[in-house]
């Protein structure tokens, strides 16, 4: 099973500048995991130690935010496309 996820500028370090790479996984933690063997330390920016998403990470399947389908328990199948996006905060005062 071939998952594309979309990486965004600040974690491609972690992709040696890949814009997207290719995953498996049944769930989006599964895929994290998957992510995380191949992309050391990638994991650690998007998920909590109780592997829950990061309050200020932003994570799509399909277009659709992940936190209103099931979270990291979100199941894929092949051929979806995940985009990982970093919250943006700020505004006028």
């Amino acid at each position: 099973m071939a998952i594309e996820v979309r990486i965004p500028t600040i974690l491609r370090s972690y992709t040696d500048g890949q814009k997207a790479v290719k995953g498996t996984g049944a769930t989006i933690a599964e895929l994290f995991a998957d992510l995380d063997a191949n992309h050391p330390g990638i994991k650690d920016r998007l998920v909590e130690d109780g592997g829950k998403l990061r309050r200020f990470v932003n994570v799509y399947l399909n277009d659709e935010d992940v936190r209103f389908l099931a979270g990291v328990d979100t199941e894929l199948s092949d051929g979806d496309s995940v985009t990982i996006l970093p919250a943006v905060a700020g505004g006028m005062r």
